[in-house]
């Protein structure tokens, strides 16, 4: 009996074709047009946000260490436009409001 193959026959490794230098934020990047614009979107997973902290444009509210999110940029931005989101943030964009309606007891920040 021969042993198990993990990879297809005939082709390169299935890790070959993910490693881009995009990858870094856990691949599965995709496109989106969004306020006439071009975005890219990158799932980032929980254990590559492990020690770092965000604030999502979306509700301003804190993305805490190790929690999984996207990372979105305008194709026409560079590295310091990338902005992390909360999944259901960036889903929830195009019907929030322009202002970000904060409780009283909210902090300003």
């Amino acid at each position: 009996m021969s042993p198990r193959r993990n990879r297809p026959r005939g082709g390169e490794s299935p890790t070959d074709s993910a490693r881009t230098a995009g990858d870094r934020y856990g691949g599965g990047g995709r496109s989106e047009e969004w306020q006439d614009e071009e975005w890219s979107v990158r799932p980032v997973s929980g254990a590559s946000a492990a020690g770092k902290r965000y604030r999502c444009p979306g509700c301003d509210q804190e993305i805490p260490s190790g929690v999984p999110h996207l990372v979105a940029w305008s194709q026409y931005g560079g590295i310091d436009d990338r902005r992390h989101w909360h999944k259901a943030c960036w889903n929830a964009k195009d019907r929030r409001t322009t202002r970000v309606q904060r409780s009283r007891n909210a902090p300003r920040y």
